[in-house]
C-alpha cells in the first residue's frame, strides 16, 4: 500500500490535450486561450511539483470514451458530439496529459465518463485507502468538472480546496462566478497559499 506524508491529496482534473492544448478539439472553447492569459498550466506545474516534494497523494482524472464510444451519454449537451468529432478518444493523443502535468508511474490515473471525477469511478475508495481527508482541487473547467468533484467530495465529508489560480475556465466570468459560489462548500486559495 502506498504510504504518503501527510492526510492531503492533490487531485489533477482534465488536464488534457484535447482541452487545454491550443490544437486539442476542443480548444475552441476558451480554454487554452484562458491558459495563456492567466499561466494557469504553469501554475498549477508549481503546485504539482510541491505536492511531489511534500509526498501527498497525486491523483490525475481523465475524461474520456472508448474508441467505439460505447460510455458516451449521446443525449447530452457536453458529451453528445464527442463522437462525432472523434474528441475525448482513449488512448489518442487528445486524452493524454498535457506534458506539464504528466503523471509519473506512481500516481494514481482515474479514467471517468461524466462530469465529476466521483460518478462510477475508483476515486472514492482509492481516497480511503490512502488515508486523504483534506482535497485540493486544480482542473479545467472549473464550473463544470471542478466544481462538480468538490461538491461531491464535500458531501463524502472531505474538507475541500480549490486552488484558484490553477483552474481553467472558458472564460473569466465562468471562472469567477464559480469560485464565488463554491466557497459555500470549499476554501478557495491561490496555489502559493496553500502550502
Amino acid at each position: 500500500m502506498a504510504v504518503f506524508s501527510s492526510d492531503t491529496a492533490l487531485v489533477l482534473i482534465d488536464f488534457i490535450n484535447d482541452i487545454v492544448d491550443p490544437k486539442g478539439k476542443l480548444a475552441a472553447k476558451g480554454y487554452a486561450r484562458f491558459h495563456e492569459k492567466h499561466g494557469s498550466l504553469t501554475v498549477a506545474s508549481d503546485l504539482l511539483a510541491r505536492a511531489r516534494a511534500k509526498k501527498w497523494a497525486i491523483i490525475h482524472v481523465c475524461v474520456g470514451f472508448s474508441p467505439d464510444y460505447k460510455e458516451q451519454p449521446e443525449g447530452s449537451p457536453l458529451f453528445g458530439g464527442a463522437k462525432k468529432f472523434n474528441a475525448l478518444c482513449l488512448g489518442d493523443w487528445g486524452t493524454e496529459f498535457h506534458p506539464n502535468l504528466f503523471p509519473l508511474p506512481d500516481e494514481a490515473v482515474i479514467i471517468k465518463h461524466r462530469v465529476s471525477a466521483f460518478y462510477g469511478t475508483s476515486l472514492e475508495i482509492m481516497l480511503r485507502t490512502y488515508g486523504v481527508r483534506t482535497i485540493i482541487f486544480a482542473g479545467c473547467a472549473t464550473d463544470m468538472a471542478v466544481q462538480a468533484a468538490a461538491r461531491d467530495a464535500h458531501d463524502r465529508d472531505f474538507a475541500c480546496i480549490i486552488a484558484s489560480d490553477s483552474c481553467i475556465a472558458a472564460n473569466d466570468d465562468d471562472h469567477e462566478q464559480t469560485l464565488r459560489m463554491i466557497t459555500k462548500i470549499a476554501v478557495v486559495k491561490k496555489s502559493e497559499d496553500i502550502f
